[in-house]
């Protein structure tokens, strides 16, 4: 159950995150992405032509609102946060079939596909747009 709360929902991220430095890399990312699938969906809350207006990671648990692209986005924040030297190439993706995705170790891992599980493989993805785990800690 999503916590209901903005005190909530960050002890719950907060506890994620810790739980995730220690895991494998599967595991870990499989535990990110089932907690942000979680999250209560809800169309059209960014969109990528406004990228510099986006939350931050405490202000879009705040907002408590969670399209694709902000799910995405939190999966990228929850990576990027972890600063695990075996989670350093996450990208955050905008598909040509209008997907947002976030691929980790050079597309093996891909997140926000499947609710449940990552999908283990390295299909030729096709993207318009990304954003990188360093573009975002700028």
């Amino acid at each position: 159950m999503w916590p209901a709360t903005f005190a909530d929902r960050l002890q719950s991220w907060y506890s994620m995150r810790q739980q995730c430095c220690t895991l494998p890399v599967e595991l870990a990312l499989t535990d990110i992405n089932c907690w942000w699938s979680m999250t209560p969906w809800q169309p059209y809350y960014l969109h990528w032509d406004d990228q510099p207006a986006w939350p931050d990671p405490w202000q879009l648990l705040n907002d408590n609102v969670y399209c694709d692209l902000a799910r995405a986005l939190g999966i990228l924040y929850t990576i990027t946060l972890l600063d695990r030297a075996d989670l350093t190439d996450a990208v955050l993706v905008l598909t040509k079939d209008g997907d947002n995705l976030v691929l980790v170790d050079q597309s093996k891992y891909i997140l926000n596909w499947n609710p449940d599980t990552i999908v283990n493989t390295n299909p030729a993805i096709e993207y318009r747009r990304q954003m990188t785990q360093s573009q975002i800690t700028q």
